[in-house]
């Protein structure tokens, strides 16, 4: 092979060859460098591989060069992604239930090009989306893209919002389309939301994204900054229990003191703690939306949880706890 054949990408297949083929674990000789750079049809050198790895090194690739056994080897020192970064990745796409299958498995692999391909194996091995409850709308990746676009550019939108019939298809939830004013995006309870503001109702409203169809950007400008100048998504979220609306109520919970972790892991450290009349319980206040999901987390607590304060929350407790029991007479 005539010496200089595909030189102007040497510097190129030598970078693809040690991103690929070398890693903490893994390096490769001098001669083994040539002959992978020959499987690319580039012809080189010793002395001119020993220039194009200080070049790498000068534009931020780390190229380590030490000595292995009898030999020196050459590999990747520190990458963008380290591999337990990209695992947790992994774990992260794996778990998030608005993102479809099929679009899991893609991300997971564009993933796994940012490791070397010994590593890449370890990162397939944990790809094990399948079987899993994911959306099956597709297209929710447009709609984040077109939901950022209303934000920044200050307009409202309008689309359908969907839910499922007893056809397990989705249908409209009204015949006309909803028309708001977009203003955060969050992940809650495994799924995508949008917070907006409601002019008609006058309210700060949440929808779920993937549940959200034919989304179009209008000219109109968005209304409700004024409602968001001091909104706390993080209290939003903690009391929208499963993010199913709610009158936002301020409760006072008794509960025995060895379960008072559960409450400062759902609604945060700054919530108010004080003895309780009863040895060994708290009274903590906090503001919950007040709903079914709210009733159903202190079923599945159990006896070491209950309403003591407001009298009309205990009072919608105990009825919503009968009819729980009526079910099953």
């Amino acid at each position: 092979m005539p010496k200089g054949t595909n030189q102007k990408l040497k510097l190129y297949y030598l970078s693809k060859i040690l991103l690929e083929e070398t890693d903490d674990d893994h390096g490769l000789t001098m001669p083994e460098i040539l002959k992978e750079l020959e499987k690319y049809g580039v012809s080189a050198d010793r002395k001119s591989i020993y220039t194009d790895i200080d070049a790498l090194n000068d534009i931020g690739l780390d190229v380590v060069g030490e000595k292995t056994g009898k030999n020196f080897c050459y590999h990747i020192g520190s990458r963008r992604f380290e591999l337990a970064e990209l695992k947790l990745l992994v774990d992260a796409i794996q778990s998030f239930k608005f993102i479809t299958e099929k679009k899991s498995n893609a991300l997971i692999k564009k993933l796994t090009t940012l490791a070397s391909n010994y590593e890449a194996i370890q990162l397939e091995r944990q790809l094990s989306v399948s079987g899993r409850i994911k959306t099956m709308n597709e297209s929710i990746y447009y709609t984040v893209d077109e939901i950022h676009n209303a934000i920044s550019q200050n307009r409202k939108i309008k689309f359908n919002y969907m839910t499922w019939n007893t056809d397990k298809k989705l249908v409209p939830r009204k015949k006309e389309a909803y028309v708001i004013s977009p203003w955060r995006l969050t992940w809650n309870d495994e799924n995508y939301y949008l917070i907006a503001y409601d002019s008609d109702a006058g309210i700060i409203k949440h929808y779920r994204v993937d549940k959200m169809n034919k989304i179009e950007i209008l000219d109109d400008k968005r209304e409700g900054k004024e409602h968001f100048k001091a909104f706390d998504l993080a209290e939003y979220t903690n009391r929208a229990f499963g993010m199913f609306g709610g009158e936002a109520t301020n409760v006072t919970l008794t509960i025995k003191d060895e379960m008072i972790g559960v409450l400062l892991d759902r609604f945060g450290k700054e919530i108010m703690i004080k003895p309780a009349k009863k040895k060994g319980w708290s009274d903590v206040r906090v503001e919950v939306a007040v709903s079914e999901q709210f009733f159903g987390w202190l079923f599945g607590l159990g006896p070491s949880i209950k309403i003591s304060a407001p009298a009309s929350v205990v009072k919608a407790y105990k009825e919503e706890l009968n009819n729980l029991l009526d079910l099953y007479k």
